[in-house]
């Protein structure tokens, strides 16, 4: 790894993460794009007896989060967002999301991580930070997608490997696209053309 790539990740860890988190959460529904309506939908052995309903959870839990630190003001009325009921059109929410939540790291300061927002919980308001929620979402969704893991094997997928990721030994081809996305040549070409203008 370069000396770039040491100073980025340590300087901004949350990037790195939610960068490992669009990656996983690709590879995921990647791996079972080829999957029908039916079968993405068939009862499967897991925590949510469904391929679908594990996925659209993670997805859920993400906007939910998101819309906390951002303090969009939707709280639970995201619950009432129909479930998604394909793999491809999951995929293109869970991407659309998962790039909300680079963007959101991106930006993040200091300060935003000691940043106390109130959040909604069955029991009333509850305040956290934003660092705290952040462990937490990233913790979660790897929990979920462990359960897909078991999911997708019981429909007869292999599945993918996806902590391939952070070391430098045994990155896969896909995780290297998006460790290049943070600070690869072009990462790096892009960041200096946005500071010219």
């Amino acid at each position: 790894m370069s000396d770039a790539g040491v100073n980025l990740s340590a300087e901004n860890p949350w990037r790195v993460m939610a960068l490992n988190n669009a990656w996983a959460n690709e590879v995921l529904l990647e791996a079972i794009s080829g999957l029908s309506d039916e079968a993405f939908a068939a009862p499967r052995p897991g925590f949510f007896p469904l391929l679908k309903a594990t996925l659209n959870h993670i997805l859920l839990v993400d906007l939910f989060y998101l819309d906390a630190m951002q303090e969009g003001g939707l709280g639970y009325t995201l619950r009432d967002r129909p479930e998604v009921s394909s793999v491809a059109g999951l995929a293109q929410e869970q991407a659309a999301a998962d790039l909300r939540l680079i963007g959101f790291c991106e930006g993040l300061t200091g300060d935003d991580l000691g940043r106390t927002i109130t959040m909604q919980r069955p029991g009333g308001q509850v305040q956290e930070t934003i660092a705290a929620l952040l462990l937490h979402l990233f913790q979660h969704q790897v929990h979920h997608r462990g359960q897909a893991h078991t999911m997708i094997l019981a429909a007869g997928i292999a599945p993918p490997q996806l902590d391939d990721f952070h070391l430098d030994y045994g990155r896969v081809p896909s995780a290297q696209a998006w460790w290049d996305r943070a600070w690869g040549t072009g990462a790096a070409e892009a960041r200096q053309g946005e500071e010219r203008r």
